[in-house]
């Protein structure tokens, strides 16, 4: 089953409907960098309202150390997520496990940083550029999805309720990510376009008979 995480989420009603349509993952980001950062509190009132068995994910940008062990602290996330230029020693440092983003941007040219994270819980290759911050709904040339790495990959970047079947047969990812295919405006999820989406990644599971 090609699990789901609904990314970018500023609202508690936002989180609460992706959970009950399905989705495995939210994310929560908290770099300044992103036109989807929450606060602290709003983060905390998220997660507090969140049924049982959805797992938070904490993003990150080239943050400090200081913002990553706070959020670690009072909002308690499941996993953190490094979106920049960071290392893995860096990422690892805070003994938590963590998701390492790929920029695709360049195309084949990024699959060799693919090797430089062997702490990471999983990879996200998404299709923004190296230095550009995720979200922007950019997608890259999905059969550079690589089969022979450890590691779960996750497939984000441009995907949507119209394109993620496809994306799924091509790539064959362990899980997809979505922010802006979902959104009205950055960080406002739109219930008709998260039902359609999570329904069209459900559709592709049962039609191919993934278990």
């Amino acid at each position: 089953m090609t699990r789901i995480k609904c990314c970018g989420m500023t609202r508690v009603e936002d989180a609460l409907l992706a959970a009950q349509l399905g989705a495995d993952a939210i994310g929560l980001v908290f770099t300044a960098r992103s036109r989807r950062r929450v606060s602290v509190a709003q983060a905390q009132a998220i997660v507090h309202a969140l049924p049982p068995f959805v797992s938070t994910v904490a993003l990150f940008m080239d943050d400090a150390p200081a913002l990553v062990e706070e959020v670690i602290a009072t909002v308690v996330p499941d996993l953190l997520q490094f979106h920049g230029g960071e290392s893995d020693a860096w990422c690892a440092q805070f003994g938590h496990r963590y998701l390492k983003a790929i920029a695709m941007g360049e195309g084949a040219a990024a699959l060799a940083r693919l090797r430089d994270y062997p702490r990471a819980a999983a990879l996200l290759l998404d299709g923004h550029g190296l230095g550009e911050a995720g979200g922007g709904g950019k997608a890259f040339d999905w059969s550079l999805m690589p089969r022979n790495l450890v590691q779960p990959l996750v497939l984000a970047g441009g995907l949507h309720a119209g394109n993620v079947a496809e994306a799924i047969r091509v790539a064959r990812p362990w899980a997809v990510d979505v922010a802006s295919g979902v959104e009205s405006a950055p960080g406002i999820k739109d219930a008709g376009k998260l039902r359609d989406f999570i329904a069209a990644v459900r559709a592709t599971d049962e039609g191919e008979g993934t278990p």
